[in-house]
C-alpha cells in the first residue's frame, strides 16, 4: 500500500502570472507549497523565459485540466527578423542570418496564410516525444530530430506594432497545441528575411486572464497563510466550455458512486459532453444520454472540517 501524500484537500484553480526565468513546473511546485496542497498541476506548458497565465489546479479542480488545455489561448510575441536560432527563440544560437527586411504590408500580406486551418511543425527544442523520449533532449545530445507537421487552428493572428526594421509585434488567438516560436520560425521563412521568437506572453487562457493572475512575489509574502485561500477560484471554472446540467440529490448520489444519474432536462442534444452540479457545485462530468449523465470524471468537492 503506497503512502498517502501529505497536505491540505484543497481544491481550485489559482491564475498565475509567470515571470521569465522559470519552468511551468517549478510554478505549480511552489504554488503547491504555497496552499499545502496535495496535488497540482498546470493547464498548458509555457516556455521558460515565457511570460502570462500559467492556470495551477489544485486537488480536484486537476480533473479539469484537459478543458483549459483545449480551451482557446491568446498570445502576444515579438518576432527578431534577420536571423533563424536552432531554438526557434532567442535563448538558441543563431544557425542563419538575413539581411532582407520586410514592409509593413508585406509582413500583414504574410500572416494571412497563418490563419485558419494550417499545418505546424513543432520546433526540434520541444516536449513532444519521440520514441518515447523529449524532442529537446535528443536535440541537446545533437542527434537530428524530425518531427511531423501537426494541425493547428489559428483564429486571429494580426500585427500590433512595428517598433523597428528588425522586429514586429503580433498577437495570435488560436486552439490546443500551437507553437509560437514556429509561428515566428515559418513567417521568417516566408518572408525570406528568417526569424525567432524574442518576448511571449500569454495574455489570456481559457476563462483565465493574465491581469487577474497573480505574482509570485504575492504567492510568496500570502504563502501558507489563510490570506491566500480566498484567490482561488473554483474548480466548476474548468469546466466553463462544457454545457451545465443541475441534478437531484437522488441524482448526485448516483454520479458520485460512479454510476448514470438523472439530470434535469435541458438543450443538451444527445451525446453531448456536459457537467452536472448540484446547489452550484460540480459532481461530475460524462456523457448525457435521455435524461441521464454518465460518468467519466467525478468530482469529490465535500472538504473536510
Amino acid at each position: 500500500m503506497g503512502r498517502k501524500r501529505k497536505g491540505r484537500d484543497i481544491s481550485g484553480w489559482l491564475v498565475v502570472d509567470k515571470p521569465a526565468g522559470l519552468t511551468s513546473t517549478a510554478v505549480v511546485n511552489k504554488v503547491r507549497w504555497a496552499f499545502d496542497a496535495k496535488k497540482a498541476g498546470h493547464a498548458g506548458t509555457l516556455d521558460p523565459e515565457a511570460t502570462g497565465v500559467l492556470a495551477v489546479a489544485l486537488g480536484e479542480a486537476t480533473k479539469t485540466v484537459p478543458y483549459i488545455t483545449d480551451a482557446m489561448k491568446a498570445y502576444t510575441f515579438t518576432v527578431c527578423l534577420g536571423a533563424a536560432t536552432n531554438t526557434d527563440d532567442a535563448e538558441g544560437e543563431v544557425i542563419a542570418t538575413s539581411p532582407l527586411r520586410p514592409t509593413d504590408e508585406e509582413i500583414k500580406e504574410a500572416l494571412l496564410g497563418f490563419v485558419g486551418d494550417i499545418q505546424q511543425v513543432p520546433p526540434k527544442f520541444s516536449a513532444v516525444k519521440i520514441d518515447g523520449q523529449r524532442a529537446y533532449k535528443l536535440a541537446r545530445d545533437g542527434e537530428e530530430v524530425e518531427l511531423s507537421a501537426r494541425a493547428l487552428w489559428v483564429e486571429e493572428l494580426v500585427m500590433l506594432d512595428r517598433p523597428d526594421a528588425d522586429h514586429v509585434v503580433l498577437e495570435m488567438t488560436c486552439g490546443k497545441g500551437g507553437y509560437v516560436r514556429s509561428i515566428a520560425r515559418d513567417l521568417g521563412e516566408k518572408l525570406g528575411c528568417l526569424g525567432h521568437v524574442l518576448r511571449l506572453r500569454r495574455t489570456w487562457s481559457g476563462p483565465f486572464d493574465a491581469e487577474d493572475g497573480m505574482t509570485l512575489e504575492t504567492l510568496d509574502t500570502l504563502a501558507k497563510s489563510p490570506e491566500l485561500d480566498p484567490y482561488l477560484r473554483p474548480l466548476e471554472d474548468g469546466l466553463c466550455d462544457l454545457p451545465e446540467l443541475k441534478c437531484t440529490e437522488q441524482g448526485a448520489a448516483r454520479l458520485r458512486n460512479g454510476n448514470p444519474g438523472m439530470v434535469i432536462a435541458s438543450d443538451v442534444e444527445y451525446g453531448d459532453e456536459a457537467w452536472a452540479s448540484l446547489n452550484g457545485q460540480a459532481v461530475a462530468v460524462g456523457i448525457y444520454k435521455a435524461g441521464e449523465l454518465h460518468p467519466s470524471r467525478v468530482f469529490n468537492t465535500e472538504q473536510p472540517d
